[in-house]
């Protein structure tokens, strides 16, 4: 019992049950040693814990060895000789009336696959070859640097033949990794890969929190392809689920008996909300993201669901169960100082990671630092952005004059926080449609609004996030159940379009005007927000000053009247070169470029000093460089 006595230390267990323990994953669950596993549980006010797996049949009450010492704060430990690596594993916990329950290993590092329930015995020890990543990631400015993301479902981004035909961790390694690569995108998020019981739930209900669900393989070979995303450059986020947890029996749900980790049930979704107020609870949650970010060396977490945490009374619809803080207000003022312990957390004792919110509705200062007021996340969705851009894309051209705003109106707020702009996995199922399937028209006219929603997307200040598919243009909305539909490829307009966002995303990686100033007014200029009669818009971005500033002129026509020749304003004389056109034939357009160099001439325009004349495409748009 020493080793078991050194690692749980009076110190650590106070730092537990204060919440302040942010490694609490070294110690707690299932660690292997030479000859057998110590096991280490949480689970205040119950008779006794035992643990019961495949090293004594399942048959606790036959192996005195079974039970666990309880060393106080509720704290259970002990060690049993002869368990090993790959056994299964579950709690007995006697309750206070007697009453026995089974349950799994919050910190168990595997689970078995589902339908199984039990907590798995992993050593996930692994060399990592990523050290070149993770240096470079702690020297660079994140927020002057590229984020194109590109946010993948593992179990259905391609699927085998048969009910559980999941890509294994390695095949996803040596199929995905470099597919990402050559798309030009610098980052993959991926939807909760912690365990959960039901593959509908796309992740989001969890049972276990530090467990790679075994669908795919081992937590080693997880680690894995993170190492192979990262050796190709590609930065790698995991979607976190710290406000609600799965109701299921061997789950987190009255864990002792009674409300332990929860402290009622989810309006919404009838799953469990996380007791922000309990110190171990805390602990738990804070020492599990630190775990994906050291074990298995993520670059960022999208905390998911942020306004679900943020409010007292979200999904709360009965005005008499609603329920306000001791100032009056609906914000959840534990949950709240969770939030900003986490991103301190991460901000202070992490190098050259970040956290994202989900955040939904306009609560202030979600990305402002916490001794500012803020909640300290470096990234929040621009949700508004995604609303109303995809709004105005679904109007069918003779109303588009009169939704002119919504694609302007993102400025007004656009340096208020440090923005991503999401096209999500949310926007294309529930019968949202596709994304092409939402724009009008005809075939070649969906296929034209799709390419010039994705230009404006990517000439937009703020980072970019586009979810699986989006990429070949899939016409059904995304199945969790099968996968993406890759035979359309065969058909030319998709394999064009494929084409396209690969061109679009590298001509953003190579030009720093389109991220080198997403935060601030220096990178963006409007040179005429206004014509929504010809719903025609029109911007720069710049780069930094220096030798290697540039500047970018986008011009967008979301009409379908073409124009030969169509005269808007430039801030500077010189040559303005088209490097970029969503009208190019080699991407199903109709051909509409400006293949020359354009000369400003000295011609005051949209209150510049010159200006260009230029080919318009139908539905189209293009990028202008000055040289």
């Amino acid at each position: 019992m020493g080793r078991i006595r050194d690692m749980l230390s009076q110190e650590l267990i106070y730092l537990y049950n204060t919440g302040k323990l942010h490694h609490a994953y070294r110690s707690f669950g299932a660690h292997i040693d030479d000859d057998g596993v110590q096991f280490t549980l949480w689970a205040p006010d119950v008779k006794s814990v035992r643990v019961t797996g495949d090293f004594n049949d399942w048959q606790p009450w036959n192996d005195d060895s079974a039970y666990l010492e309880e060393i106080g704060g509720g704290i259970f430990t002990g060690f049993i000789r002869g368990a090993k690596e790959g056994d299964g594993y579950k709690y007995d916990i006697e309750l206070k009336n007697g009453e026995h329950i089974l349950k799994a290993d919050p910190y168990a590092f595997g689970s078995e696959l589902r339908p199984g329930t039990a907590s798995k015995i992993c050593d996930i020890s692994y060399k990592w070859r990523d050290s070149k990543w993770i240096k470079q990631r702690e020297s660079i400015n994140q927020f002057t640097s590229p984020m194109n993301i590109y946010e993948v479902h593992l179990g259905s981004w391609k699927r085998h033949e048969g009910e559980d035909g999941f890509y294994t961790y390695s095949e996803l390694a040596r199929e995905l990794v470099p597919y990402v690569k050559d798309m030009g995108y610098t980052h993959v998020e991926i939807l909760p890969v912690m365990e959960h019981p039901l593959d509908a739930s796309w992740g989001y209900q969890v049972t276990g929190y530090f467990s790679p669900t075994a669908r795919h393989g081992s937590p080693k070979e997880f680690k894995k392809l993170i190492d192979e995303f990262h050796r190709a450059g590609i930065g790698v986020i995991l979607d976190w689920v710290p406000g609600h947890f799965c109701p299921d029996d061997q789950g987190l749900r009255e864990f002792n008996g009674e409300k332990l980790y929860e402290c009622e049930k989810h309006p919404d979704w009838g799953t469990y909300k996380f007791d922000f107020g309990r110190p171990e609870v805390r602990s738990f949650l804070l020492s599990n993201a630190m775990y994906w970010y050291e074990e298995y060396h993520a670059d960022g977490i999208r905390v998911d669901g942020v306004s679900s945490i943020l409010y007292l009374n979200f999904g709360v619809t009965d005005k008499a169960n609603m329920k306000f803080n001791k100032y009056g207000g609906e914000g959840n003022l534990e949950a709240i100082d969770f939030l900003k312990e986490l991103n301190y957390m991460v901000g202070t004792e992490l190098k050259g990671v970040f956290t994202i919110a989900e955040e939904s509705t306009a609560w202030p200062m979600v990305t402002w630092p916490p001794a500012d007021g803020g909640l300290g996340f470096h990234y929040k969705w621009s949700m508004g952005w995604m609303h109303d851009t995809l709004e105005y894309m679904s109007c069918d051209f003779p109303w588009r004059s009169g939704n002119h705003n919504k694609l302007t109106f993102s400025m007004t707020y656009a340096y208020s926080e440090n923005f991503i702009l999401p096209l999500s996995h949310d926007e294309v199922v529930h019968g949202k449609r596709s994304l092409i399937g939402r724009m009008p028209g005809d075939i070649w006219r969906q296929f034209a609004g799709i390419r010039v929603l994705a230009l404006y997307q990517m000439t937009h200040p703020g980072k970019k996030h586009n979810f699986m598919g989006h990429e070949i243009a899939q016409f059904i909305e995304w199945r969790e159940y099968e996968g993406l539909e890759w035979f359309m490829l065969e058909y030319e307009n998709h394999a064009k379009y494929q084409k396209y966002i690969r061109d679009l995303n590298h001509i953003y990686k190579e030009h720093s005007a389109l991220w080198q100033n997403d935060t601030n007014w220096e990178g963006f200029q409007w040179v005429d927000p206004d014509n929504n009669e010809q719903s025609v818009l029109s911007y720069i971005r710049r780069s930094n000053p220096g030798p290697e500033s540039e500047l970018l002129l986008t011009v967008l026509n979301m009409d379908v009247q073409a124009y030969d020749e169509y005269e808007i304003g430039v801030p500077e004389p010189g040559y303005y070169k088209e490097i970029f056109n969503s009208d190019a034939e080699k991407y199903g357009g109709s051909g509409r470029t400006n293949t020359r160099q354009i000369r400003a001439k000295k011609k005051p325009m949209h209150g510049m000093p010159y200006s260009i004349c230029i080919k318009m495409p139908v539905l189209g748009g293009a990028i202008f460089r000055k040289k």
